[in-house]
């Protein structure tokens, strides 16, 4: 028996892929990556080792929830990973950020990515906002300001309770991840891998993340294939209850005011085109949402 025992310790002590022992692996099956297929859990052990993201320090986590055709795997980057990946860029030089309270004194040079922050200690009121300066060696600073009004739909998102309780952290880290995103080019997307910067590849700046919803671009009313546009209509309804309960808006009326926001139309009914241009603002929020997660 002792030999047994002796012997499995030494396979769980065995280097299995990347630095990540079978022990490791067991835990991560068990914790972090509970709910994966085999596959699923091959893919994401693979990423952590690709781009060196350690899931036990919360720079990386695997999420998986129920969908249509049986459970989904997302993999999403936290803040700490984000910067975890700039680091390891030669030029990275660091940051600053901050939550912006109702009675502090702010002002922003955007052309210069600089601010003057003088907080109210004694009387602060209440988070309005946060900003982010990415600072990288022989580049312009990178500032990113981000108001209260701006994350709402995060608030009342799948992560809605995060934010409620943890708002201060939660939107300075949004702020930071922005920030980020547009200085060191890395992108975050929902189920992609993501590679570390290296010094000699190409940084395209990119933000998935837009300042304000984009507006959907309008055309004249689309038909199927059999001249219904009523049936297209009624699948992309569909489409849409799924996508309200991925935001964590439940409530019709909570329905409705969001639709109202966020659907420019034209008439009083939105057309087939207004509907498509609704849904990819919906899957904007959805991948936002899950860009902050809590760490």
């Amino acid at each position: 028996m002792t030999n047994s025992n002796n012997q499995l310790q030494a396979i769980n002590e065995e280097v299995v892929v990347g630095s990540y022992t079978q022990k490791h692996l067991d835990t991560l099956k068990s914790t972090i990556a509970k709910g994966t297929s085999n596959e699923q859990f091959a893919l994401f052990v693979q990423t952590c080792v690709r781009t060196g993201l350690d899931p036990f320090l919360n720079q990386i986590f695997c999420i998986v929830y129920n969908g249509k055709d049986g459970p989904v795997m997302s993999m999403q980057i936290a803040v700490e990973g984000i910067v975890a990946l700039a680091k390891k860029h030669p030029q990275y030089k660091g940051f600053i950020a901050s939550e912006i309270r109702a009675n502090d004194l702010f002002k922003a040079k955007m052309h210069t990515g600089e601010v003057e922050h003088e907080p109210d200690v004694m009387n602060p009121g209440e988070t309005i906002g946060a900003y982010c300066i990415a600072y990288r060696e022989d580049a312009p600073n990178i500032l990113v300001i981000v108001r209260r009004d701006q994350i709402e739909h995060l608030v009342k998102g799948r992560n809605g309770q995060m934010w409620k309780d943890y708002f201060d952290d939660m939107i300075v880290k949004h702020a930071i991840k922005r920030a980020f995103k547009r200085q060191y080019g890395i992108e975050v997307s929902e189920d992609e891998p993501t590679s570390a910067p290296s010094e000699n590849s190409p940084y395209e700046r990119r933000d998935i993340t837009p300042e304000d919803p984009p507006t959907p671009t309008i055309t004249q009313p689309e038909t199927t294939e059999d001249g219904t546009e009523e049936s297209e209509k009624q699948k992309l309804k569909a489409e849409m209850k799924q996508k309200y309960k991925q935001l964590g808006i439940t409530e019709k009326v909570a329905m409705g005011e969001h639709m109202q926001e966020f659907c420019k139309m034209k008439g009083s009914e939105p057309t087939v085109a207004e509907i498509k241009g609704y849904l990819k603002i919906m899957d904007l929020q959805i991948q936002a949402a899950a860009d902050d997660l809590p760490v």
